[in-house]
């Protein structure tokens, strides 16, 4: 058997050239190469298929393909097709797609995110569908790199220093209490805020103190804070019927305003940063780049 390593694209393009013109010079002409150097592959052909391949036409004008290169012709044909077919830009059509996309991302950015999300999305693309999953940890390292998830959203904490990042949106912290609350609406001083109540969000470490009372221990301070949640959404509705304060992103705050007052909490807190994080390998691949298109969208940024 002939070894697979023997034959090349020139050779291929060779026989094509051969099998379309049936003439050395107009061949070599089509491939950009001299007679000589036509000829040279001509005899590597020979060798390799064990046989002439062409033979002289009996009229001396050009070459005449044996029956063994007329039954190559079909063949050399697919051939040079699925080489051009493999080096044609890949595309995504997502009008017409029905790919489900992961996005691993925590309840903030999803409530803020979601429903501008997926309006725009089946508007432009009917067909496919987003998955909101909650970030494992443990495990989104290699989700992202086997492609299980495609996008995660977070902040820079969580996420892996090789993967490539880009701003969905900044947004600070502000503080809420329902509307009525018995306080009165004035401007939060520290003491006042330190004396009420709190509910915290946290969903790992000590349930009861987040970032907050770290920021407030450095002052020498402390809050209340008598209930948690793992969940950002149970947030609202509980303060909203209770006489808690919250301390939470802005940006989901002012969803919930026709039943919360909102105001600067008494200390300073560095703003926040999301973004949207994927593998590097992604980069180039058009359903990524369409995906992060659209969540860009989404958040308002210029795409």
């Amino acid at each position: 058997m002939t070894p697979f390593s023997d034959m090349d694209i020139d050779l291929i393009l060779t026989l094509d050239a051969l099998l379309k013109d049936q003439n050395i010079t107009h061949a070599a002409a089509r491939l950009g190469i001299s007679q000589p150097a036509l000829s040279a592959r001509l005899t590597r052909l020979r060798a390799l298929f064990g046989e002439p391949l062409f033979v002289p036409s009996p009229h001396g004008r050009g070459v005449l393909p044996t029956p063994r290169s007329e039954a190559l012709r079909p063949r050399i044909a697919t051939v040079l097709q699925s080489i051009s077919a493999m080096l044609e830009p890949e595309t995504f059509d997502a009008q017409h797609s029905h790919r489900t996309f992961v996005i691993a991302l925590h309840e903030n950015p999803a409530l803020m995110l979601g429903a501008e999300l997926l309006n725009q999305i089946r508007t432009e693309a009917p067909g496919i569908r987003l998955r909101f999953a909650l970030p494992d940890v443990a495990k989104l390292t290699a989700q992202m790199e086997s492609g299980d998830v495609d996008i995660y959203i977070g902040v820079n904490a969580g996420a892996h220093d090789a993967w490539v990042r880009r701003t969905l949106f900044d947004d600070e912290y502000a503080t809420a209490q329902r509307k009525g609350h018995p306080r009165g609406t004035g401007p939060l001083d520290l003491q006042t805020y330190c004396a009420l109540s709190h509910l915290v969000v946290s969903y790992e470490g000590d349930p009861f103190a987040g970032f907050v009372d770290q920021h407030l221990a450095g002052l020498g301070h402390q809050r209340s804070v008598v209930m948690s949640t793992q969940s950002y959404a149970m947030a609202p509705p509980i303060v909203a019927g209770t006489d808690l304060l919250c301390t939470l992103p802005r940006r989901m705050l002012q969803r919930f305003v026709q039943t919360l007052d909102i105001f600067p909490p008494p200390l300073p807190l560095q703003p926040i940063a999301i973004g949207m994080f994927w593998h590097p390998k992604n980069s180039q691949d058009p359903a990524n780049s369409w995906l992060r298109q659209q969540l860009l969208q989404a958040a308002g940024r210029q795409v």
